[in-house]
């Protein structure tokens, strides 16, 4: 297998990065959502691309599930006692990769560009490519109104029910050629666990993903997706209420169906073993494995196990 390109949100889908450059190293390329994306304390904040940056650079903290390793807290603290809102907290090394990706934002370089060079800073073999240039803002709707998904997620504790979801300058981005280059060259494409509603949604929003994705698809490259939804729960985040809210199944085959003009093929949990029969009625085939990510050698399994799937014939 030469190329694999994998859509990712954040923590699920920096997990299975991981496991995907044990096995592929610099052959892999990973897609990753840009709408979470926000300013905090004048800082440009990547909360999806960082995450997938750190766990292949395996610094990722294993215990909070996000953010760097041996983390510290100085500067937060610090402006807490200042009087400012620190709802979004940030490490003191973790603000050292938002101060670089500023100077070179305010130099004019591209986000595409800005991601290459903090690969390369972090010593990574597999190369991250935001899913668009341009800003979008994934945005909620909830009882309250609308929300700046950061809001929701982290300043509410995702204690709203959403009701819609939309995503922000969408309509005005436009796909990348290193995004376009890597899906039209690749010998498999996957999706990883991840939010289908706003982590997956807001990469095949921006205009010409999903039709390049579909072109491949017809030239026969293969495109394979990873349940989040296991058990009918999210193994993190808010992935299981916000499909029930939504008017959507909350369980393997609420994201099969969600997927289905997407892909090929699913990969769920052997506890959802028993959804696979309705799953493959909608035309995709289907994997029942053990997809919790526990520790390297799990990620490492899966990623083999699913990239051998998405292959087979």
């Amino acid at each position: 297998m030469a190329n694999v390109v994998l859509l990712a949100g954040g923590v699920g889908g920096g997990k299975f990065a991981h496991g995907l450059q044990a096995r592929i190293g610099e052959r892999l390329t990973v897609v990753v959502n840009t709408g979470d994306d926000l300013e905090r304390h004048g800082l440009p904040i990547w909360p999806d691309h960082d995450s997938v940056l750190y766990n292949l650079a395996n610094k990722d903290d294993r215990e909070r599930g996000w953010g760097l390793r041996d983390e510290t807290w100085g500067v937060s603290e610090q402006l807490e006692r200042l009087g400012q809102e620190t709802w979004f907290r940030l490490g003191d090394r973790d603000i050292a990769t938002h101060l670089i990706r500023a100077e070179l934002l305010r130099a004019g370089t591209r986000p595409t560009e800005v991601a290459r060079r903090l690969g390369v800073a972090f010593g990574i073999a597999a190369r991250i490519l935001p899913m668009a240039d341009e800003p979008i803002r994934t945005l909620v709707r909830t009882d309250a109104g609308w929300l700046e998904f950061q809001e929701y997620f982290v300043h509410r504790h995702q204690a709203d029910e959403v009701r819609e979801v939309r995503f922000a300058g969408a309509e005005a981005a436009a796909m990348s050629w290193e995004v376009s280059t890597a899906i039209g060259s690749a010998d498999a494409i996957l999706i990883g666990p991840s939010n289908p509603i706003v982590s997956i949604g807001p990469i095949l929003a921006v205009p010409g993903i999903a039709d390049t994705i579909a072109e491949a698809r017809r030239r026969g490259t293969p495109v394979a997706a990873v349940s989040g939804i296991v058990g009918g729960k999210a193994l993190r985040g808010p992935a299981d209420r916000m499909l029930a809210s939504l008017g959507h199944e909350p369980t393997a085959l609420g994201v099969a169906r969600i997927y289905a003009p997407f892909v090929d093929a699913l990969v769920i949990d052997h506890a959802d073993a028993s959804l696979a029969p309705a799953i493959e009625s909608l035309g995709l085939r289907v994997k029942v494995t053990d997809t919790i990510m526990t520790d390297d050698a799990a990620r490492a399994r899966l990623a083999g196990e699913v990239l051998e799937f998405a292959v087979a014939r």
